[in-house]
């Protein structure tokens, strides 16, 4: 068990890779400290985790309250003092479609929960990735955010500027214990690629579970890397 002893706090946890990521980080000894707005999704996580063997501390939150995330932070500073590994893996589509047809309020949802709920994520947690002996951060993201294509603006704008943030991120770490990197799974069967994806035959896709081991390994202390933006394609030796 890889990652005994050390705390694993993961975002969008209750459904797809951040659901399938809880689990294999618990199987290998982590304590995870399950991040999601689904109270439901949570406990049937806990379930599971419970059933294999492992730990979980479920925290039902919504990233769009920022102030949520600052006593995240605290609670976490007052029961173990640290945190070992982040991945920040929650994220919405928002809607496809050409930018001046895009409704305000759908530009702004995308921002606060793919970039700004990400800044007071390190904001808040940093302090804590920092007392670890082996801090490791790992950001999903989507290939949409170098891609470039058209009508997906909203998504690919807003995990482009959680890259920039991220990158930013690994810059002022890179003197400190803690490795931060950007993570990019390619096309994996999850409901928000169905979302965007409606005609697609989910059966011909990876699955979440296929993609969680890689995101174990860039969360160990063993990976050393920093700053660097990572395919699933590439670990995967595709």
């Amino acid at each position: 068990m890889t990652l005994e002893g050390r705390v694993a706090l993961v975002t969008g946890a209750s459904r797809g890779i951040g659901r399938a990521a809880a689990k294999a980080l618990a199987a290998e000894g982590a304590h995870v400290i399950a991040v999601a707005r689904t109270v439901g999704g949570l406990e049937e996580l806990d379930d599971e985790i419970q059933k294999a063997g492992g730990s979980a501390t479920l925290v039902p939150l919504d990233l769009k309250d920022f102030p949520a995330i600052d006593r995240l932070g605290a609670a976490i500073f007052e029961r173990w003092g640290r945190l070992d590994a982040l991945l920040a893996n929650a994220g919405v589509l928002g809607v496809l479609g050409p930018l001046g047809h895009i409704e305000p309020k759908t530009f702004q949802e995308a921002l606060d929960v793919n970039v700004t709920a990400n800044y007071r994520l390190i904001r808040s947690l940093d302090p804590l990735l920092r007392r670890s002996d082996a801090g490791r951060a790992v950001f999903v993201s989507s290939g949409a955010a170098i891609k470039h294509t058209a009508f997906w603006g909203v998504y690919g704008a807003t995990k482009a500027a959680m890259e920039s943030l991220a990158f930013t991120y690994a810059a002022e770490c890179a003197s400190t214990n803690v490795k931060v990197n950007v993570f990019s799974p390619g096309p994996t069967r999850t409901a928000m690629r169905a979302k965007a994806m409606p005609g697609e035959e989910p059966e011909t896709l990876k699955t979440a579970e296929d993609v969680a081991p890689a995101l174990v390994n860039l969360l160990s202390p063993s990976f050393v890397e920093n700053g660097a933006r990572i395919e699933f394609s590439q670990m995967a030796g595709s």
